[in-house]
């Protein structure tokens, strides 16, 4: 049974919010995870977040970590949640500021100046620059998809319509549609404002509803237009909160191992959870 009261810190990554524990002497067992996770993320009723990052030991790594969206299903990566992760980590002298650590779709490495934090992701894959999409009302429409740690749609918007974007509606019927199963997709809906940067709004799969930021979609964003011609990186992606995050691959082979993103790790507050914070129901 996790110990109570249980030390925990809240931190945002560019309007992604996240609970941190450190769980190396295992403070909550794996068959509480989901459970905790689920209640703790309540915004109404407990802390309130986008997801769970417990930071765990590693015997090849600095450490490794398991990161749960707000509805308890385990992600491969979370690209705000690295950068969170790799503060926390330093914060608390888990992890020197040049640190590398585990995660379900391998190795992040990480460097921390201050509240900005760089991580390097693993080199996307799974990349479908075109993809045709027939919707529930029988239209059609174009999307890129990649995988950039998890899967991710990119949806390209005409200039000035992104903040009418259909994002809750159009991103769940995507984030399920058969071409994605079982799996399912992250949506994101993209709009090139200048031949570096581009605004982006997101639908993220695990938290069903869009949020104020996505670092592994902001990724996504820059592969699919560097690909399309649309920019050339850096890139800057301008977050649905206003933040901005920097993304970093080579413009010849945006696909390539040099995958890196950078943005602000700021640490929201320290405190302890009860055991009726976590309580379901």
């Amino acid at each position: 049974m996790a110990e109570f009261p249980l030390p925990f810190a809240k931190m945002s990554g560019t309007g992604n919010d996240f609970i941190l524990i450190d769980n190396r002497k295992r403070l909550i067992g794996d068959d509480e995870m989901v459970d905790f996770t689920v209640n703790v993320c309540r915004r109404s009723r407990s802390v309130g977040a986008d997801g769970v990052i417990l930071i765990q030991d590693d015997s090849e790594f600095d450490f490794s970590w398991r990161f749960f969206n707000s509805d308890g299903s385990e992600a491969e990566m979370c690209g705000n949640g690295s950068r969170c992760a790799a503060r926390f980590a330093l914060m608390k002298g888990i992890a020197p500021a040049s640190m590398t650590f585990r995660t379900l779709a391998g190795p992040i490495r990480a460097d921390v100046n201050g509240s900005v934090v760089r991580v390097q992701l693993t080199p996307p894959f799974d990349l479908n620059e075109i993809v045709e999409l027939k919707l529930n009302d029988g239209t059609e429409i174009t999307v890129g998809y990649v995988n950039t740690g998890v899967p991710h749609t990119v949806i390209i918007t005409p200039d000035g319509e992104l903040g009418d974007a259909p994002v809750q509606e159009l991103g769940r019927e995507i984030r399920g549609h058969l071409q994605f199963s079982p799996a399912g997709t992250n949506v994101n809906f993209a709009e090139v404002v200048g031949n570096e940067t581009i605004r982006m709004r997101t639908y993220e799969r695990g938290v069903e509803a869009e949020t104020l930021a996505c670092g592994t979609g902001a990724v996504a964003v820059a592969i699919i237009c560097t690909l399309r011609g649309l920019v050339k990186p850096p890139v800057t992606v301008i977050t649905r909160s206003e933040e901005q995050l920097k993304v970093f691959v080579d413009s010849a082979d945006p696909m390539g191992e040099d995958v890196f993103m950078e943005g602000t790790a700021l640490q929201v507050y320290e405190g302890q959870l009860s055991n009726e914070t976590v309580q379901g129901g």
